[in-house]
């Protein structure tokens, strides 16, 4: 049989490996920051018969640009912007994908602040981007100093901030990206997946814009939409940016079907994120009762919580997957990391913990 390393695969793509979390069907699935509440039924029976009308002109090539979504994403997204400072794709990978086929390449390089998003290093090896994997202050942070030094030092062609950061939830402050900004001499992606997780008050990136084109806000349904199955990504920038990208998207990209899904349920963004407040609650409760048990839960503003303590991150993993919750081993050391899930999900995990034992004692297994 053939094997991978047989083939005349690119040299920079020998002995990567592809992402991947773990798809297991389980009772309690907690391990890929889904949102766990399904669509509203009337939010539902509105995308379907949105859909549906789409498929009676679906022997056509969509609207390549687009139209009717971006103007519906600028009009969700505020702050002044319109449909010519938006564009989307299958899933914010896709949109950062486009950045770097336009912005990156052989000879440049992309500059991130580990840990990060896995994804991030595997999209710049996709491209042939350089991948750099610069430094996070303690206890996974990330200040304006650190940044504007590291960008200095490395003169990178791309920099991306993940705010707030998977996979360890950490907020970032709109100080440290406009040092990261200043100190940037090419593009600057801010990674907003999380963004409608965030405390009150605290402020996106779109209000940094003005100003400052080199800066991209890139967005995702997947998250507090209810929306990862439907695979619609957006990014915020400015209007040259959007035909830069235009460059390097494949024709018609998006889909009659995706493109009539996600006018939907932009047109029903309040109901659809009315859920976010729940899911905030389950994320700070996670906060407590990890601590309570004797774990050392980071400060997060997302949808998920990174927890240290763990003595062993393997058996913990695959103990509680015996009992029917699905978490997600980042690859840190002494940590995991759970997605804030409905209240009798969130109830199921934290039962299931305390019934290992307490942290740094053998885990109790079923078996």
């Amino acid at each position: 049989m053939t094997s991978l390393s047989d083939l005349p695969i690119r040299d920079d793509l020998r002995g990567k490996t592809p992402y991947g979390a773990p798809q297991k069907v389980v009772p309690v699935a907690l391990n890929v920051n889904e949102n766990t509440h399904p669509v509203p039924a009337d939010v539902a029976a509105d995308i379907v018969a949105r859909i549906s009308a789409a498929i009676g002109s679906v022997n056509r090539y969509p609207d390549r640009e687009f139209t009717e979504l971006r103007e519906s994403f600028a009009r969700y997204l505020g702050h002044g912007l319109t449909a010519e400072n938006i564009w989307a794709a299958n899933g914010s990978n896709e949109v950062l994908q486009h950045i770097l086929q336009a912005f990156g390449g052989p000879g440049r390089t992309l500059l991130g602040f580990s840990p990060t998003y896995s994804m991030y290093p595997l999209l710049a090896s996709g491209t042939g981007t350089g991948w750099i994997a610069a430094g996070r202050d303690d206890e996974f942070e990330l200040s304006a100093e650190t940044a504007a030094e590291q960008i200095r030092r490395e003169d990178p062609d791309i920099v991306i901030l993940c705010s707030p950061n998977n996979p360890t939830g950490t907020p970032l402050s709109l100080a440290t990206i406009e040092a990261a900004y200043d100190a940037a001499r090419g593009i600057v992606i801010v990674d907003e997946a999380y963004a409608e997780f965030m405390p009150d008050g605290e402020q996106t990136a779109l209000s940094l814009l003005p100003g400052r084109p080199r800066l991209l806000i890139s967005r995702t349904m997947s998250k507090a939409f209810a929306f990862a199955g439907a695979r619609v990504g957006y990014l915020a920038a400015d209007p040259a940016v959007v035909d830069a990208l235009r460059l390097v998207r494949l024709p018609y990209h998006l889909s009659a079907l995706t493109q009539a899904a996600a006018v939907a349920a932009l047109a029903h963004s309040a109901e659809m994120l009315a859920m976010v407040g729940e899911i905030r609650t389950q994320r700070d409760r996670l906060v407590t009762e990890l601590a309570r048990l004797g774990y050392q839960p980071h400060r997060s503003g997302s949808n998920f919580v990174l927890f240290g303590g763990v003595a062993d991150p393997h058996a913990t993993f695959e103990a509680l997957l015996e009992r029917g919750v699905l978490i997600r081993d980042v690859g840190i050391p002494n940590h995991l990391r759970v997605t804030a899930g409905t209240e009798e999900e969130t109830t199921a995990f934290l039962d299931a913990l305390a019934a290992l034992g307490r942290p740094g004692a053998p885990v109790n297994s079923l078996s």
